[in-house]
């Protein structure tokens, strides 16, 4: 398992269980989606013409929801983590 690449959303190797001398690239969510869809990590062209398309300005919200942990209450932290 030599020059393997691996892409990673996740920003642990735990102990390099991904071989020796494997590439890791780390990013968001948004990239990790669209590599899955092109099998390869993507252009910043193809990139951008995938999410501008997915995400607009009428669905950015129901998309992207932040954790305010300053503002959730512990029973509905509580929620979350089950």
């Amino acid at each position: 398992m030599y020059n393997k690449a691996s892409y990673r959303f996740a920003s642990k190797d735990f102990g390099n269980r991904l071989g020796k001398d494997t590439k890791v690239y780390l990013g968001s969510a948004e990239v990790a989606a669209v590599t899955a869809l092109f099998g390869r990590l993507p252009s910043k062209e193809e990139y951008l013409e995938i999410v501008n398309k997915k995400i607009t300005d009428a669905n950015k919200e129901s998309v992207y929801k932040y954790l305010n942990f300053d503002q959730v209450s512990a029973e509905e932290l509580e929620t979350m983590v089950k």
